[in-house]
């Protein structure tokens, strides 16, 4: 495996298109790449929970996966693709695939269902799923609050690379940010900590992060690359600004639904992702007008765009 750029700026969870009957629309995912390439973001995280990615077949997320390689080669975003879930021979299939796409990495949450017992049964389902694609970079996506997997990840990276060559680092959606910090300094840096928590992104740049991977950055990345830039710029009174929009936006998609939010939002931005899959449900023609009437009279729509 040749050397792992790690990614600097923002990187969207990108949604997963369906149409009218709830099937796949591969054919949406062209307008949303060129939504994010004119955004100025660094690549997308396809398949992931923003993705619905446990809501997908594996040949759903095999085909999602490869149009958006196919989608986005020849322009600067790189695709990371998501490989985790409960099944690890459904994993495995699905980061042989990505590699065989040419993704310039793959990621996986732990399985859920059946859980791990320990760090070291951790370890050893991800030795296995990133062997699948032994040329690839690994990243291990940490997200407690939904998985209900919770390790210590200082120890997961002391100790997984013996067992994981490939592993580049960590999708850290946790707002945990003393681990962060030690995440950040592990084996003198070696490793990419991307950090998950859109709502909180300012605090991360301040401790050192350098990319981002959030579902926020599909629809509203202008306004959370005005927030990095104002953040290089030492000019934190912008950027508390800005990440304040951003709490307010989370705030307003929360009282809708996170997702279905989303998928309204990305309607505001000209690209139009269908529905969602149940369990998901998507709003009422009411609740989309009175979200997009809530996000007039807060000024945020004016944010959001570029």
């Amino acid at each position: 495996m040749h050397a792992h750029t790690p990614f600097v700026g923002l990187v969207p969870a990108v949604l997963s298109p369906f149409d009218a009957a709830g099937e796949l629309n591969l054919a949406a995912v062209e307008p949303h790449a060129a939504l994010l390439v004119g955004d100025g973001v660094v690549g997308a995280f396809v398949g992931g929970t923003t993705g619905e990615f446990s809501s997908l077949t594996v040949d759903e997320r095999v085909a999602l996966a490869g149009r958006w390689a196919a989608v986005l080669k020849g322009t600067p975003l790189r695709v990371v693709v998501h490989v985790g879930g409960n099944c690890l021979s459904d994993a495995k299939r699905l980061a042989a695939h990505a590699q065989s796409i040419g993704a310039a990495a793959i990621a996986a949450v732990a399985p859920s269902y059946f859980k791990p017992k320990s760090l070291e049964v951790l370890i050893a389902w991800c030795a296995e799923l990133a062997a699948a694609a032994p040329g690839v970079p690994f990243y291990f996506y940490d997200i407690p609050v939904l998985t209900g997997v919770s390790f210590p990840m200082a120890d997961f990276l002391d100790q997984a690379p013996a067992r994981v060559p490939t592993l580049a680092g960590v999708k850290f959606t946790n707002p945990d940010l003393m681990t962060f910090q030690r995440l950040l300094r592990a084996d003198r840096g070696r490793f990419d900590v991307l950090f998950g928590m859109d709502e909180q992104l300012l605090a991360a740049v301040v401790l050192g992060a350098r990319g981002a991977v959030g579902s926020g950055y599909n629809f509203a990345a202008p306004l959370f690359n005005r927030l990095l830039a104002a953040a290089r710029a030492n000019d934190f009174a912008t950027a508390r600004v800005e990440q304040y929009r951003g709490v307010e936006l989370v705030a307003l998609m929360l009282r809708y639904g996170y997702l279905p939010a989303a998928k309204e939002l990305m309607r505001v931005r000209g690209v139009d992702l269908g529905p969602l899959r149940l369990p998901h449900a998507a709003l009422t023609v009411e609740q989309a007008a009175a979200l997009r009437g809530d996000l007039a009279t807060t000024g945020l729509i004016d944010t959001i765009g570029r």
